[in-house]
């Protein structure tokens, strides 16, 4: 006995029937609203937010703090004017002289900007020049503009201007800085139409592929749909809380994968349904039943797990899991009420140019599950073997801003000119990001050992005074992270002293960010998953089972990012060195939006292998009809959401090309070797155990067990038929 359609679907069907009855309402409205989202779209850019907010957070106040008194620093970065002196150095007038001149025209070029150097600074001169004597450099802290991105754009070309044509000792004055260096040197990134677009033509060519149709271009006009009617909310939402301008890349490219995805499950099975003598319209109705029942399951499981961003103290990354949670519901609802109406109303004509419908199983993915099963402790083995391997690099795995040198690798000849000086001379990358200390007008405090202090007399203001600290290694490294302890510990032995910068805004984020409340949120997101996946395929292993993998198909991903960028086995194919650690925010980005997604192809699976268990096939055979008829369409949805976090990572900015890696790598592993190998192997081991449903959780959950049809034999392709004719023609 096969689930009864109200258990299974009847509300998809209702809205599908809904639909069918009220097409031309449904065609006006999803017009309507995508032509509003596409006015809202180009409206929201000017609303989006440039900055990372750690609201609560004791450095960021304290940034906050010297930003409002001082106007520049605080979280920004100084920009370093990097000088080669003559062979005497500042023993020298002429070298005091060079000095000199630069210093003013940084001064000219930039005005209002905090400034420090050898000269302005005669108390701390040795702090500025390096051993040899031979480099110094200026320290300038331009006042940020905070419309842009980029918070010195005006600040930065300005400098760069002023000193083109200064040489001292016959060699340039280079500009550099930890923002120069992120920026990739350039703002020449691809836009995100141009990542959109090309991801668009990617899938295409995938959907092509896969249909040899006209079909081929409905999942692109749900994704067309859906993504520009979603930008409704996020404009909304700009009036409401921060919204980070990232939110445009992830939505546009999530939203295209998610989109095509779920169109993809609905369009495949309204051809099978076709393909088995169905009618038109009756196989519109049973897609709506079954496929378009699994959408919506998946469409909520990807909502739900985007929680754990939208749950999270920061604004920033609160905003991608607010605005990731509008994509999946919107593509789940155009794809139960407009795509029904295409495929009823087009969709036999859309099969031109091919008359006959290829078989939808796929005789690739039937053969592999077929070597699974009759495999399975091999296969099992092999593959949890394979992921062991890449799941051990994370346990190396550090949080922190990717180094100087690693951002380097993209950024300008400038910028690099400048970073290499600092590094070759002795002075270090340290100085690129320095801790800044906000002290009483009074109070002064003591260099710890192998850090670098400065107190300039001119950092005044309000009965305040900055301190600025450095050490010689990166602020990323375990060096550097030393050197903070160090000024912090100093700090707090200073009645009123306040610790700021990157450095320790940083820190806080961590602290901030995968506190205690985290694991709290990911418990809340698992525990919820998991009622929602038993009462979606009526078993409690089976969801166990899901979760257990999606977690190991994370650990693989974060495992591959800690390979290839932290420790630079691979990072070269970017163009780019090892990056030393993963970017603070990339870690919880990547969970948040994998854990939906690859739960999203657990869901394709298990509710088709479900379909053809509760049909009357063995354990075994439905695995293999299960994998037969999803694999396909898994592979083809993964490869273009690959297609789409490529896309994603043609950006300058390093953070957002490993955040591109994650994803990528994420959805390659778990559409293979995860729900390939894996899913199958682990469900033909544990046979009828997969679908025991204990008493209490069928009162609990209010579900009844699968119980199979095993009247006669199960001819193909009727099995999963049976369940859904009463309702259909009643």
């Amino acid at each position: 006995m096969s689930l009864s359609d109200t258990e299974r679907s009847g509300g998809v069907v209702a809205i599908a029937r809904w639909s069918l009855t009220h097409r031309w309402t449904v065609i006006v409205a999803w017009l309507l609203l995508a032509l509003a989202g596409a006015g809202a779209a180009a409206q929201s850019g000017s609303r989006l937010s440039f900055t990372f907010e750690l609201p609560g957070q004791p450095a960021y106040e304290t940034n906050e703090k010297i930003v409002r008194s001082f106007g520049s620093g605080g979280s920004n970065d100084p920009l370093i004017a990097v000088v080669r002196l003559p062979d005497s150095g500042l023993a020298s007038t002429a070298g005091r002289d060079e000095l000199r001149r630069v210093d003013g025209l940084v001064r000219n070029a930039v005005p209002g900007a905090r400034t420090a150097s050898a000269l302005s600074d005669p108390a701390d001169a040795s702090a500025y020049v390096s051993k040899d004597g031979h480099t110094t450099f200026v320290m300038v802290y331009p006042v940020p503009d905070f419309t842009s991105d980029d918070p010195y754009v005006k600040a930065l070309p300005a400098l760069e201007k002023s000193l083109s044509d200064v040489r001292v000792s016959g060699e340039p004055v280079h500009v550099t800085g930890a923002s120069v260096l992120a920026a990739g040197g350039s703002s020449s990134g691809n836009s995100v139409l141009v990542e959109t677009i090309l991801a668009g033509v990617a899938a295409l060519v995938v959907l092509a592929i896969v249909f040899g149709s006209l079909l081929a271009l409905l999942p692109l006009l749900i994704a067309a749909i859906a993504i520009p009617t979603t930008f409704i909310g996020i404009y909304g939402l700009t009036y409401a809380t921060t919204m980070s301008t990232l939110v445009q890349n992830i939505v546009a490219l999530v939203g295209l994968g998610v989109a095509i995805d779920y169109a993809l499950l609905v369009v495949t099975r309204w051809r099978e349904e076709k393909a088995v003598g169905r009618s038109n319209r009756d196989a519109v109705l049973v897609s709506a039943s079954t496929a378009g029942s699994s959408v919506v399951f998946s469409g909520v499981t990807v909502t739900v797990s985007l929680a754990a961003l939208a749950l999270t103290t920061v604004p920033f990354l609160r905003s991608i899991g607010l605005a990731g949670m509008l994509i999946p519901l919107i593509s789940v609802a155009v794809s139960i009420t407009l795509l029904p109406v295409i495929l009823d109303t087009a969709g036999s004509r859309l099969e031109w140019p091919r008359k006959r419908p290829p078989s939808t199983v796929s005789r690739l993915w039937t053969a592999i599950a077929a070597y699974v099963v009759r495999h399975r402790i091999t296969a099992t083995c092999g593959a949890m073997a394979l992921m062991a391997a890449l799941i051990i690099p994370v346990f190396s795995l550090q949080l922190g801003q990717p180094t100087a040198a690693a951002q380097a690798a993209s950024a300008s000849a400038e910028a690099r000119a400048g970073l290499k000086t600092l590094t070759d001379s002795g002075i270090g990358a340290g100085v690129l990001r320095p801790t800044e200390i906000l002290l009483p007008a009074d109070r002064s405090i003591t260099a710890p050992a192998q850090t670098t202090v400065i107190q300039p007399a001119s950092w005044n203001r309000d009965g305040m005074h900055i301190v600025s600290g450095w050490g010689r290694d990166d602020a990323t490294s375990d060096a550097g992270k030393t050197t903070l302890a160090q000024l912090q510990g100093a700090a707090a032995e200073i009645p009123g002293a306040q610790v700021g910068g990157s450095p320790a805004q940083d820190s806080d984020f961590i602290d901030a960010l995968y506190g205690s409340n985290l694991w709290i949120i990911v418990t809340v997101i698992v525990l919820v998953t998991f009622l929602l996946l038993s009462r979606a395929l009526h078993s409690v292993w089976l969801p166990i089972k899901a979760l257990m993998l999606n977690a190991v198909s994370l650990a693989a991903a974060f495992g591959v990012l800690t390979l290839v960028w932290q420790e630079g086995h691979g990072s070269s194919l970017f163009s780019s060195p090892a990056t030393g650690a993963i970017t603070l925010w990339v870690p919880l980005a990547v969970f948040a939006l994998l854990f939906g997604l690859s739960m999203d192809y657990e869901v394709f699976i298990l509710t088709r292998i479900n379909e053809e268990y509760a049909a009357g096939h063995s354990t075994d055979e439905a695995v293999v009809r299960g994998i037969g008829h999803t694999g396909r369409l898994v592979s083809s949805g993964a490869l273009i959401l690959f297609l789409a976090f490529v896309a994603l990572g043609g950006v300058p900015q390093t953070d957002v090309k490993i955040l591109s890696t994650g994803l990528a790598a994420g959805i390659i592993i778990d559409a293979t070797i995860i729900r390939g190998v894996l899913a199958p192997g682990l469900v033909s081991l544990f046979g009828r155990l997969n679908w025991w449903l204990p008493a209490p959780a069928q009162r609990l959950l209010r579900i009844k067990p699968i119980r199979q049809n095993t009247e006669g034999s199960v001819k193909p392709g009727a099995g999963q038929h049976h369940s859904t004719d009463s309702q259909l023609h009643r």
